[in-house]
């Protein structure tokens, strides 16, 4: 079935289709989740959450633009809804050091990488997925969680530098190995 057809059943509420449409986005939207979840299980709430949602506002895709980028945003919004009311780190000197984190070149994993991209604070976290990740400006994600551009550059920054650590402390244990 061709995807206009199947947005089409899902906007008169045909099960079916909602079906259809749901395995044919859950994998990816998933993995979108998942960046902007604490853990699995709250991954998995977002993506029933963010179908409902979807199912429920379909009538509103005007078919321009991407289905699964609208989608994909009805997911960010869903999950960074959860977060409203979590106090951020406010910085108090706005100004970010120029240093720019870079890590030798080093093959690393990318289920590794994702595991401690899950691992960082959640406020860490959800500014490096959408900064990184999903390529929003610090303005957007400053309105978006509704807290200023000097914290959103001080939470990335904050993200990149723990996340240099824990590759710098892979690496590093993985030569110890590799020489012994």
């Amino acid at each position: 079935m061709v995807l206009e057809e199947l947005i089409s059943k899902c906007k008169n509420n045909n099960p079916k289709a909602q079906e259809q449409l749901y395995r044919l986005f859950a994998n990816k939207l998933f993995g979108v989740c998942l960046k902007y979840s604490s853990n699995y299980a709250d991954a998995q709430d977002n993506l029933q959450d963010g179908f409902i949602i979807i199912f429920k506002k379909i009538e509103q895709y005007s078919g321009k633009g991407s289905f699964e980028g609208w989608c994909k945003r009805i997911m960010i919004n869903n999950a960074l809804q959860k977060f409203k009311g979590i106090r951020y780190m406010e910085v108090l000197n706005e100004s970010i050091p120029d240093e720019v984190v870079e890590i030798e070149d080093e093959t690393v994993p990318l289920d590794y990488l994702m595991q401690i991209i899950q691992e960082l604070p959640h406020q860490y976290r959800i500014v490096f997925s959408l900064y990184v990740l999903d390529g929003y400006s610090h303005q957007e994600i400053s309105e978006m969680l509704s807290i200023s551009t000097g914290t959103t550059k001080s939470n990335l920054h904050r993200a990149r530098l723990i996340l240099k650590e824990k590759i710098e402390k892979r690496i590093s244990n993985h030569q110890e190995s590799s020489a012994t």
